[in-house]
C-alpha cells in the first residue's frame, strides 16, 4: 500500500511539475526579394532585443476613444541579426541555385535553434508578388516560430 501511494505521489508531482513548465517564443524572418537583376534585398531577420507590447497597446471601448499616443520610434528596436540571402530572381529570371542556396542558409539557421534547446513550433508565410507588366517587385516573407522551455 506504501509503494502504491509514494507511486501516486511521485506521477501527481511529474503531472503538476509537467503542466506548470512554461515556454518562452522567438521569431525568425525571412524575406526573398523577387525583384529581377538582383536589385532586391533578402535577408533573415532575428531580433536580439525584447519589447513589451503592452507599451504600445491602449484599449479603445465606446466609452474610450483615446488613440494610442506611444512613438512607433520608440517600439524599434537596435539590435537584430540580419543574414543575407540571394534574390529569388537573377538578370535571365528565377534562379535556382538560388533558392538552394536560401533553403541550404535557413537549414542552418533552424539547424543552430534547435541545437540552443528551440523547437519549431509554427511556420507562416506570405507573398507580396509581381502583378504583372511594369511592376517587377514582390517579396515572400516567412515567419518561423520556435518554443523552448523557460530558463
Amino acid at each position: 500500500m506504501k509503494k502504491l501511494v509514494l507511486a501516486a505521489i511521485i506521477m501527481l508531482t511529474t503531472i503538476v511539475e509537467t503542466t506548470a513548465q512554461s515556454y518562452e517564443y522567438k521569431v525568425i524572418t525571412s524575406v526573398e526579394s523577387i525583384v529581377p537583376m538582383g536589385l532586391g534585398r533578402s535577408r533573415i531577420i532575428s531580433s536580439d532585443e525584447d519589447k513589451d507590447y503592452k507599451e504600445f497597446t491602449s484599449l479603445r471601448t465606446a466609452e474610450n476613444k483615446k488613440q494610442n499616443k506611444s512613438k512607433r520610434a520608440d517600439a524599434k528596436i537596435d539590435q537584430f541579426e540580419e543574414t543575407k540571402l540571394v534574390n529569388f530572381y537573377s538578370i535571365a529570371g528565377i534562379n535556382f541555385k538560388n533558392i538552394a542556396s536560401n533553403d541550404a542558409l535557413m537549414s542552418s539557421k533552424i539547424n543552430t535553434m534547435v541545437t540552443e534547446g528551440w523547437d519549431l513550433a509554427f511556420v507562416t508565410s506570405g507573398v507580396e508578388s509581381d502583378s504583372g507588366k511594369g511592376d517587377g517587385k514582390g517579396i515572400y516573407i516567412t515567419r518561423y516560430i520556435f518554443k523552448r522551455l523557460k530558463q
